[in-house]
């Protein structure tokens, strides 16, 4: 390559022959490349010799020393890797990595990396030095992972390598530093790795080996007892329960492993690390948490499921909060997610959930009608809960007798008579149903269709006169039909019970506080993504540039995603004429369904999401 970049810069008249000689000699004397050595010595610039490569290839060329890569792409390929293909990652598309290349016609670099990513790779070309310094800056010097590699001193500890301010390697912020500093910063805990075993360096005295007790016998319910009252852990636990609330958390996860104890906050749907506390902590926290749950500290062994309701005082008001609490046996000891149910986070306003304006006309023509069955589907923590109860809420009224059965109940919801499903005393949804129908319902709610029983009951509460809300587990809302008939439901009752399926998911709002437009997006990722050609240009793009509002991811807030599925004529004909689902999807799209791809295609042009997000939901 050295003598095909000489030979270019002559040909393109940006150096004379005698300086081509001049640099190759300063190369050789130098050991370093001859890009390198014709800027060092003045005979061209960085810029010259990038514009010389992307006109001569075709490609399109990128300035690294303006360009800010986000940090989940960088880990897509190592720096070793980087630094022997003289790439570095700049942006991920779907299934495409965009990578920048000093030299773009290098098939072998693109294939390998390939290989170890599984993404098609989109060739961008920048300088050797650009390059060289982008990874430096990206990925620390070769010195500082030279050093990481031999369990020397981290990046930013002397070894010459770069680190962002504030963060900490190989250390999570103490408890103090995450009350007490800048609120909503998190700064990823490092693994630290672990050198191969060498074999053949074991010496003949492999000294004794012992076996450890995993777990104690006998559990001394006293001593967990006064542990967990002590005001150190009564602390941490009230701090745990108040920083979630300040950060805005859903979720709250406390997992113990063999030498660690972790904390990680899920926000916006993403699981952030927290903190690190210290292994003694592990089982006074966890016994005060399931004291407050009112669970049995003496057990575990058996998962057990609790709540936990507090009371705050804000500015002199009152507020009072919800905690659902699960504890699962794991290898090191019971892991805790506490999901913060907050009544005023409820969003019980249609119009504000995210739905275009077709479907949402769908939806709230649906539930209006006096029978049949209204399905939302999705996985868990996609809003299907929020948007139940945005229908009960719009459709509660003193003349109508609205009967729920959840599994838990997680909001508390005036007028409406919600019952909580408890399996080990008989009382599941088919139970539950069944003393409904006996209870002169005008509509039920039931919390999940899991087997054939609650499936039979709920169609047949449908066809006698009773408007039926349920969820299901599935991908999307075509899918729907055929999990139903899966369960053992016969077509023409399906086609005949369902009114309207609905498939949804949560994504994650742009912040507004740091919104900015995006310029430099290909037409081919817009095309890739699902935008028709005529559609590309059209429209402003946005991301978030990342700030303290949103601790310097660019989103703040989720909205939804919603694929609306009415049942009318011609989708009920093929549904009883026993149609799959990719004949249901067609016809469907034929008939004005938005699918969850289309519907995040529209949050994109409105500047609410960005394409990253939209990618990580959904398919096409």
């Amino acid at each position: 390559m050295p003598v095909k970049i000489g030979e270019m810069l002559s040909k393109e008249g940006l150096i004379t022959a005698q300086q081509l000689q001049e640099a190759l000699a300063y190369q050789k004397q130098n050991g370093i490349k001859l890009g390198r050595a014709l800027v060092s010595l003045g005979f061209v610039k960085d810029d010259e010799i990038t514009g010389l490569l992307s006109r001569q290839y075709g490609v399109p060329s990128i300035n690294l020393a303006t360009f800010d890569i986000d940090p989940t792409v960088l880990k897509v390929l190592p720096g070793e890797t980087c630094r022997k293909y003289q790439v570095i990652p700049i942006s991920r598309a779907g299934a495409v990595l965009s990578l920048a290349m000093s030299d773009p016609t290098n098939v072998f670099a693109m294939d390998d990396i390939k290989f170890m990513t599984g993404y098609n790779v989109d060739p961008v070309v920048a300088s050797e030095i650009a390059i060289e310094e982008a990874i430096n800056r990206f990925y620390g010097s070769a010195r500082s992972l030279q050093l990481r590699q031999e369990g020397g001193p981290p990046p930013g500890a002397g070894g010459g390598g770069t680190q962002r301010p504030g963060a900490t390697l190989g250390k999570s912020p103490s408890l103090k530093e995450v009350i007490d500093g800048p609120a909503l910063t998190f700064d990823d805990m490092a693994s630290v790795g672990l050198s191969e075993l060498d074999v053949d360096s074991i010496g003949e005295d492999e000294g004794e080996v012992e076996t450890l007790k995993t777990e104690e016998d006998e559990i001394d319910l006293g001593a967990l007892s006064r542990s967990s009252e002590a005001a150190p852990v009564v602390k941490l636990t009230n701090l745990l329960l108040i920083d979630s609330l300040k950060r805005g958390a859903s979720d709250i996860h406390i997992e113990p492993y063999e030498k660690d104890f972790r904390v990680r906050f899920r926000i916006d749907g993403i699981l952030y690390n927290i903190m690190a506390l210290p292994m003694k902590l592990k089982d006074p926290l966890t016994s005060r948490i399931k004291i407050m749950s009112k669970l049995d500290i003496s057990e575990k062994r058996l998962p057990q499921d609790g709540r936990i309701k507090i009371r705050l005082k804000i500015e002199d008001r009152s507020k009072e909060m919800d905690f659902r609490v699960s504890c699962l046996p794991t290898l090191w000891g019971e892991k805790i997610v506490m999901r913060l149910l907050d009544k005023s986070k409820l969003m019980l306003d249609m119009t504000k959930l995210g739905f275009e304006p077709s479907s949402l006309e769908k939806f709230k023509r649906n539930i209006d009608k006096p029978y049949g069955i209204v399905l939302v589907t999705g996985p868990t923590g996609s809003g299907k809960t929020n948007t139940l109860y945005s229908a009960l809420a719009s459709l509660n009224k003193p003349d109508i007798n609205i009967m729920t059965a959840e599994d838990p109940v997680e909001f508390n919801l005036m007028g409406i008579n919600q019952v909580q499903i408890r399996d080990a005393i008989g009382l599941n949804f088919a139970a539950a149903l069944r003393s409904f129908l006996r209870q002169d319902p005008n509509i039920i709610l039931v919390g999940e269709i899991r087997d054939y029983e609650t499936a039979e009951i709920s169609t047949k509460a449908a066809l006698t006169g009773h408007l039926v809300l349920s969820t299901l587990h599935t991908n999307d809302a075509p899918s729907t039909v055929s999990r139903m008939v899966n369960m053992g439901i016969e077509p023409f009752i399906v086609g005949t019970a369902v009114n309207l399926i609905q498939a949804q998911r949560l994504i994650r709002r742009i912040c507004a506080s740091c919104k900015e437009e995006v310029r430099d997006v290909p037409a081919k990722v817009l095309l890739d993504v699902g935008f028709a050609a005529e559609a590309v240009g059209t429209f402003p793009m946005f991301k978030g540039r990342g700030c303290a509002t949103c601790n310097g991811t660019g989103y703040k807030g989720r909205v939804g995603l919603y694929e609306v599925l009415e049942i009318n004529d011609p989708v009920r004909e093929l549904i009883m004429m026993g149609s799959n689902s990719v004949e249901l999807r067609k016809k469907a799209i034929e008939e004005g369904m938005l699918t969850l791809r289309m519907s995040g295609l529209e949050k994109i042009k409105q500047g609410i999401t960005t394409i990253e997000e939209v990618l990580r939901e959904t398919v096409l």
